[in-house]
């Protein structure tokens, strides 16, 4: 009989579940993407749901059920702290202990009330950085590694050091709160007015406009950094341990003044500080990779926690780190916890073999729901959709490559849905890389979002060294890598301009894609983890010479990356997008008739921004 192994985060940040059978993933899918509620913390009913049904079982049949930290011990971390800021605090005291006493607090009460009492049905709960180095290492490329977990806190711990070997994972040493790298950066992003938890990678793509002046400060008053990627914050500048902010006035005091409000203009200030902070934390990320190479011998590495989607500080570890490669978990932070409370049950505590496969174990982290073309046509001819049927993945490609060539933007809907934050190619939106216009164009009238927001490059893999600073034998397929464009791809340009002036500038030949400092967020794509998209990418250099597209998630701000096909089509109707892709139909905004005007105000309001 196989054995199956359910893994669940859920009531903090991004609520997710993951399934194995006999250590192999079967699926794993986050509750936003059904719930269309973004970074959705409720109790992942309908992931949960999704994931029995692709391995055609019930809930009784399961053997374990892993939930992906420790509540009784997250909840004394939460009761310690606020007896040692006492009486200050209490406000934030009021407000936290009433949901934990509600739900946080009895996990085996609320997997039971959604599961089921089903006898066979047995609880497990790994450290939270337990199931974060789980993720990390078992479905890496790896024999054995070294592992880097670095998050805002889990229990206690902040940041943890530890080894893969086999089937075992380790954790070595630990940093713990409220000392926190991930907080550090958290606090930034508040002050600069962005929201905790979901505004990070705004932080981080803000930072090539302002220059590094507040680094020193930030040394200085904040954190006192070790050789070895140690530290310790000076908390006097933070309100997280005792209040409903991040920050406080000595903070305010020390950088200028009080927090930028949401959706204010941003200013010279809030980029050199964005861009300070991420310095500090690319030098922290160095140090601790340095640290664990020498802590353990190895020369792989596997990251995860939220911090391992900070791809600029994965890029200087890749470059200048003492590592042959690395590996960074697609789904870094909460969500991933799922599939690793799975992973560690399966491997470390039942000792179930572990299998290494040379590209990872992961299957692109394409592992959510997929829809067939025979369900696609009968809803594409329910709505009166106009479409083009291409019978051959040949036609595919042609035609879509072409309508990319002639600077359509295009919603690109294939196959499973992708686990983590970032659109692989599954539920992209791709465009011409080489068109000038192309990032404004997609900001403003498909994402509706800030027009500073870089866009990431997709490049055939075998292709990415020459237009980008990777070496051949390295790869991105994750878009967790952040690399320089080559010097040969670029072109000069006024080095006096600051600020949001640096977006005017024509910077190199794909400069939808190439950042105001010249660097790509980038995904290496090849044909075995994405073939549909690698073939389309073939043609397109066939017609272009150009190996590189632009992909960004298929959905606009505030709404979680489109699950179905409804979802796909009500984001296109509800943008300006030219195509919009289902399998192998291609449909076009000039083919429909009566097809209503973008509203785009009706079509935002169901989603908060953030």
């Amino acid at each position: 009989m196989p054995e199956f192994v359910l893994g669940i985060s859920a009531y903090y940040h991004d609520s997710a579940a993951a399934l194995l059978r006999d250590g192999e993933i079967v699926a794993a899918v986050q509750e936003e993407r059904f719930t269309r509620k973004k970074h959705d913390p409720a109790f992942p009913a309908r992931a949960v749901d999704h994931c029995l049904r692709v391995a055609g079982i019930e809930a009784a049949a399961l053997d374990f059920v892993a939930f992906y930290d420790k509540p009784i011990l997250k909840f004394h971390r939460l009761i310690e702290t606020y007896l040692a800021f006492a009486p200050v605090g209490l406000r934030s005291f009021s407000k936290a202990v009433p949901v934990w006493l509600g739900e946080k607090l009895h996990m085996r009460r609320q997997l039971t009330k959604h599961l089921g009492k089903a006898p066979k049905n047995r609880y497990v709960f790994p450290e939270h950085h337990e199931s974060h180095a789980a993720s990390a290492f078992f479905p890496s490329p790896f024999e054995d590694a070294a592992i880097v977990t670095m998050d805002g806190v889990g229990e206690w711990a902040t940041t943890s050091v530890g080894v893969g070997e086999g089937n075992r994972i380790r954790l070595l040493q630990e940093i713990r709160f409220p000392h926190s790298l991930g907080l550090l950066y958290s606090a930034f992003t508040y002050y600069c007015g962005f929201k905790v938890n979901s505004g990070e990678y705004k932080l981080m793509g803000l930072a090539p406009y302002g220059e590094p002046r507040f680094e020193q400060q930030i040394r200085d008053h904040l954190i006192d950094l070790r050789e070895d990627g140690s530290y310790r914050l000076d908390l006097s500048y933070f309100n997280y341990c005792q209040g409903l902010t991040m920050t406080s006035a000595k903070f305010h005091a020390l950088f200028g003044g009080p927090p930028r409000r949401p959706e204010s203009p941003l200013e010279q200030h809030h980029m050199d500080l964005a861009a300070s902070v991420q310095k500090v934390t690319e030098d922290v990320m160095l140090r601790t990779a340095r640290h664990a190479h020498r802590l353990t011998g190895k020369k792989n590495l596997c990251l995860a926690g939220g911090v391992a989607l900070n791809c600029v500080g994965n890029g200087v570890i890749l470059r200048e780190g003492p590592f042959d490669r690395i590996w960074i978990q697609p789904a870094a932070g909460d969500a991933g916890g799922a599939l690793g409370a799975a992973q560690f049950v399966c491997h470390n505590l039942l000792g179930r073999p572990r299998v290494v496969r040379p590209n990872d174990s992961q299957r692109g982290s394409l592992l959510g729901p997929r829809y067939e073309p025979v369900e696609i046509r009968a809803f594409l001819e329910r709505e009166g959709i106009a479409y083009e049927d291409c019978a051959s993945e040949d036609q595919l490609a042609d035609r879509v490559a072409e309508l990319i060539e002639q600077e359509n933007v295009v919603g690109w809907f294939q196959g499973p849905m992708e686990f983590g934050p970032r659109a692989l190619g599954s539920r992209s939106i791709i465009g011409d890389a080489r068109s000038p216009k192309m990032q404004s164009v997609m900001n403003l009238k498909i994402k509706f979002r800030e027009s500073f927001r870089p866009f990431a490059p997709i490049v055939l893999r075998e292709e990415a060294s020459r237009y980008f600073d990777i070496a051949p034998r390295h790869e991105s397929p994750y878009m967790l890598i952040v690399a320089p464009v080559r010097d040969e791809r670029r072109k000069p340009v006024d080095p006096s301009a600051r600020g949001l002036d640096k977006l005017k500038l024509l910077r190199s030949e794909i400069p939808a894609v190439t950042h105001v400092d010249y660097s790509a967020r980038l995904q290496t794509v090849d044909g075995e983890r994405n073939p549909r998209l690698a073939h389309l990418m073939r043609r397109f250099q066939q017609r272009t010479g150009c190996p590189v597209l632009i992909n960004t998630s298929f959905n606009v701000r505030g709404e979680p990356i489109v699950c179905t096909p409804q979802d796909a089509l009500r984001c296109f109707l509800g943008t300006e997008m030219d195509v919009l892709v289902l399998e192998n139909f291609v449909i076009r905004r000039a083919a429909q008739k009566n097809l209503p005007a973008v509203d785009r105000e009706r079509y935002l309001a169901g989603f908060a921004l953030d």
